[in-house]
């Protein structure tokens, strides 16, 4: 059996191909209230100041902070009320020395008003007039003009990922279309002759297909669009017309199985004859998942996975999102979402090999409820339950022979 060329550690690899391709300049005008998770292909601009007037936060009476200065309960300031601010429109009138009007929170302040002095803290004692019962100091619940974003400020980068906080903030300036990245398309291929469809009868050594389904529901929870070109038999002429099929169709493309140095796995040979370079990387110092291939063809990436469905799945993360991102020209990339916890037992790892192990989190009720501690989830990397079971997977780093039990770790969600 041949072996792997070099094994290098996974984030060299990543960079050596995020390194050798660049991302498509397609983009699109889409509508604000439908891009959530779609990515800004251009800087975005404030058009006008926001808030574009002086809004109070709470009810209450808008006042002349000045003229509340000294006031207590045992000795209140009294002001002459001259009306309420209506909502949704201007005032009528101007604040003047011993003058407020009664506001309700998001109303615009009147002329000559600098703070707002909460209800509670007020008491009306005859129609016109109320009774002041403690100090606020100039611009206390009050939101300033332009306080959030200034006309002409840059609210949104290039290349971030649309949230639901953005479509919120578009929608407060008016905006509501903008020009977002194309997804990318990324092409699926499962390979193999034991491999049928999930809705066929099984029959000794038959198995259904997992993989280009994890893997489809991984690239459109990422941002792409996913592409599945079936189940393809291990042979050479079929993987090429289906490969080069997907690369003429999508952006990249994902070859499940195949990857491993057996004689019958062929991803590498399909990629080398697909385009130059061929194959930059054959192996990846990572547990599950060292038989992965990155490779570039004609400047599409394709990437080849390993057949067991954990380390299919372990590795796209690794590798098949990142290159959505770049894809999609992610520039601000937001921090994996993890939960910190205590593992339970030692959990053994070679040294010079990064491991991801799959873990279930167990809130630790004798210290504290808000505190978890891990436990590892068993299982050979064909067993797509293993994942299934798991609520994240920890990392242990290439430089460390394990995990001692008690040890704090980050627990990657999945």
């Amino acid at each position: 059996m041949p072996e792997f060329l070099k094994l290098i550690p996974p984030q060299e690899a990543l960079d050596l191909l995020l390194d050798s391709f660049s991302q498509p300049s397609r983009v699109e005008d889409f509508e604000t209230e439908s891009s959530l998770g779609r990515v800004t292909s251009l800087p975005i601009m404030a058009p006008h100041a926001l808030p574009s007037f002086m809004r109070s936060t709470v009810d209450g009476y808008a006042v002349i902070a000045a003229d509340t200065h000294g006031a207590s309960e045992t000795l209140p300031v009294y002001l002459s009320i001259i009306g309420e601010v209506p909502m949704g429109d201007a005032p009528g009138f101007q604040i003047s020395a011993t003058k407020c009007m009664g506001m309700h929170t998001g109303g615009m302040l009147p002329k000559g008003a600098d703070a707002v002095i909460m209800l509670e803290d007020t008491q009306q004692v005859k129609p016109n007039e109320v009774e002041i019962l403690c100090s606020v100091a100039d611009g206390e619940n009050v939101l300033q003009i332009g306080e959030d974003v200034k006309s002409g400020q840059e609210v949104i980068p290039s290349g971030t990922r649309i949230r639901p906080a953005e479509v919120g903030g578009l929608m407060a300036l008016g905006i509501t279309r903008l020009q977002v990245r194309c997804k990318p398309k990324v092409g699926i291929i499962s390979s193999g002759d034991e491999v049928i469809p999930p809705g066929s009868n099984l029959s000794p050594g038959r198995v259904r297909d997992i993989n280009s389904y994890t893997l489809a529901a991984l690239v459109e929870y990422a941002g792409g669009n996913s592409v599945r070109y079936g189940i393809i038999p291990d042979q050479l002429e079929a993987m090429i017309v289906s490969v080069s099929q997907a690369l003429e169709e999508c952006d990249t493309a994902v070859i499940t199985a195949g990857s491993s140095a057996s004689s019958r796995d062929l991803t590498a040979q399909v990629i080398n004859e697909l385009g130059d370079p061929g194959v930059l990387v054959h192996g990846v110092n990572v547990k599950p998942g060292k038989p992965t291939i990155l490779g570039i063809c004609e400047g599409k990436p394709v990437i080849g996975l390993p057949g067991n469905p954990v380390s299919a799945l372990v590795i796209a993360s690794l590798f098949v999102v990142p290159v959505v991102d770049m894809l999609l020209g992610v520039k601000i990339s937001t921090p994996r979402p993890y939960v910190p916890a205590r593992i339970t037992i030692n959990i053994a790892s070679i040294a010079g090999r990064e491991d991801w192990v799959a873990v279930r989190l167990i809130k630790n009720e004798v210290i504290s409820s808000n505190e978890y501690v891990v436990e590892p989830v068993f299982g050979k990397s064909n067993l797509i339950f293993t994942l299934a079971r798991a609520d994240g997977l920890v990392r242990i780093p290439a430089d460390v022979t394990g995990l001692n039990a008690g040890d704090l770790v980050e627990v990657f969600l999945l």
